[in-house]
């Protein structure tokens, strides 16, 4: 089978979420009293329609691809990651904190790199906590995940005091050689919008994990923890370090998110910027099916729901999005395993409906076979005696 045609088979399923979700969202807006067509055109001509409308897609897509990549990472393993929004918060406060505090005078080559590898520290450092407690203890890691990002916030409020500027929910500025640069230096038609070069960086960074999940030892390591630990336990390999490090590589890509708010748009770390995006990047990869591929396009998707919000607010609530959000979600992981195995049985379906009687093709008999009943099994023979001749009477009669 091409690539081409499995990621088409991989799409059918989403395919089908966004038609559900498109009629449900057709529903809703009758019942509010607006026309379905007038609100879809009026979220394309906010979001792709328009220069500035494409630019803020891309801004609310880029955070989106780093933790949608940081739970697909997790998923990999087998370990669910809920904690990719105290891992966000984390990420970006220390990245926030490190461009701050370095000399005015730092060249960008040194502040740039150290202000992101402070940023993914935090985040990795913030994912070790469930892998070791789930490695030393047992926990659960969506128990602990949760529990953490509750913990961070409480943490905020206390460490605000002394790190945010006064009177204000923010930190310093950070210099300016750690700052990221706008795309709009790039391509001037994204003039206006906030986009930056942290999308350079998201996508650099789905290429590399692609490479390091599908050809490397320890993507070697992660799928098999995580599709059968028994079997890779019996093959040498240690669960608890193997789920502490994907964990840490979770979060570390998590907080490597916080980047494009703290070094391309705000230049500081502000309280309450996440807005549920470390939460949102469940989806992400739920949608794109813990696939590098398909975060992307889950996350451009979602980050044009979240602009075509602010879009057709004027004829609907915003909410209307999330609940379309919502609803292909749902779809997706409800009806995947079915529609999967529908698409595994179509090839043989339509072979042997359209192939006539008594071809000479293997693979289409072999089709028509697997979805024939088998028959049953003769019941055993039973030796036969064979039949009495004249000389055998006459031998037994002499006898």
């Amino acid at each position: 089978m091409s690539a081409l045609r499995l990621y088409g088979l991989r799409a059918l399923p989403v395919l089908w979420a966004a038609l559900l979700a498109m009629a449900v969202a057709s529903v809703l807006t009758r019942l509010y009293g607006e026309s379905p067509l007038a609100v879809y055109r009026l979220l394309f001509a906010g979001t792709w329609g328009s220069s500035y409308g494409l630019g803020q897609v891309l801004f609310k897509t880029t955070p989106l691809i780093f933790t949608g990549l940081a739970v697909a990472v997790a998923l990999r393993a087998g370990l669910f990651n809920v904690g990719g929004e105290g891992q966000l918060i984390t990420g970006a406060l220390c990245t926030a904190l490190c461009g701050a505090w370095l000399p005015a005078g730092t060249p960008g080559l040194l502040a740039l790199p150290l202000s992101l590898l402070c940023g993914f520290i935090g985040g990795a450092a913030l994912g070790a906590v469930p892998g070791l407690l789930k490695w030393w203890a047992g926990a659960h890691e969506v128990i602990v995940t949760i529990l953490v990002n509750f913990i961070v916030r409480a943490v905020l409020v206390g460490l605000g005091a002394h790190l945010f500027v006064k009177e204000s929910v923010h930190t310093a500025p950070v210099v300016a050689a750690a700052r990221l640069s706008r795309l709009s230096r790039l391509l001037p038609m994204l003039h206006g919008s906030a986009v930056n070069t942290a999308l350079l960086l998201g996508l650099g960074l789905l290429g590399v994990m692609a490479v390091l999940l599908g050809r490397s030892r320890l993507g070697f390591a992660l799928r098999t923890v995580g599709q059968n630990p028994d079997a890779a336990q019996a093959a040498g390999m240690h669960l608890g370090r193997v789920r502490t490090i994907a964990l840490m590589l979770s979060g570390g890509i998590a907080g490597l998110g916080g980047a494009n708010f703290v070094l391309g748009y705000k230049y500081y770390y502000e309280d309450g910027f996440s807005s549920g995006i470390g939460y949102l990047g469940i989806a992400v990869a739920v949608l794109g099916q813990s696939r590098p591929l398909g975060v992307l396009a889950a996350a451009l998707l979602f980050g044009t729901l979240s602009q075509g919000g602010l879009a057709v607010n004027a004829l609907c609530p915003r909410e209307l999005m999330d609940v379309l959000s919502a609803v292909m979600i749902l779809a997706v992981a409800t009806f995947t395993p079915e529609v999967r195995r529908l698409i595994a049985r179509l090839p043989a379906i339509a072979a042997a409906a359209v192939r006539p009687t008594g071809t000479d093709d293997p693979a289409a008999s072999s089709a028509a076979a697997a979805d024939r009943p088998a028959p049953a099994m003769p019941p055993p023979l039973r030796p036969q005696r064979p039949a009495p001749t004249p000389e055998s009477a006459r031998q037994r009669g002499a006898a």
